[in-house]
C-alpha cells in the first residue's frame, strides 16, 4: 500500500511541513512491513488468514489517542 499523498489534520487542512511529512512517510512504511511480517508469519504457522486480519484490525481499532484524557 502506497504512502497516503495527503495526512489531514483536525481542520482538514494537510500537514505540509515536509519535516512531518518525512516522518509519517517512514513510520507507514515501518508499520506496513511490521505488519506484513507478522501477517506472514501467522500464516505460516497456520493461523486462519482472515483471524489474524481480524485481530490486526482490533489491534488498530484499540489504540488509544495521545490526546485521550486531555481537556480539549
Amino acid at each position: 500500500m502506497a504512502t497516503p499523498i495527503i495526512w489531514p489534520q483536525n481542520d482538514g487542512q494537510p500537514v505540509s511541513c515536509v519535516e512531518k511529512l518525512k516522518m509519517l512517510e517512514e513510520n507507514w512504511q515501518e508499520v506496513q512491513d511490521v505488519l506484513r511480517d507478522a501477517f506472514e508469519d501467522a500464516i505460516l504457522m497456520g493461523v486462519s488468514e482472515q483471524v489474524m486480519r481480524d485481530r490486526l484490525a482490533e489491534l488498530v481499532a484499540g489504540l488509544v489517542s495521545p490526546h485521550q484524557g486531555r481537556d480539549a
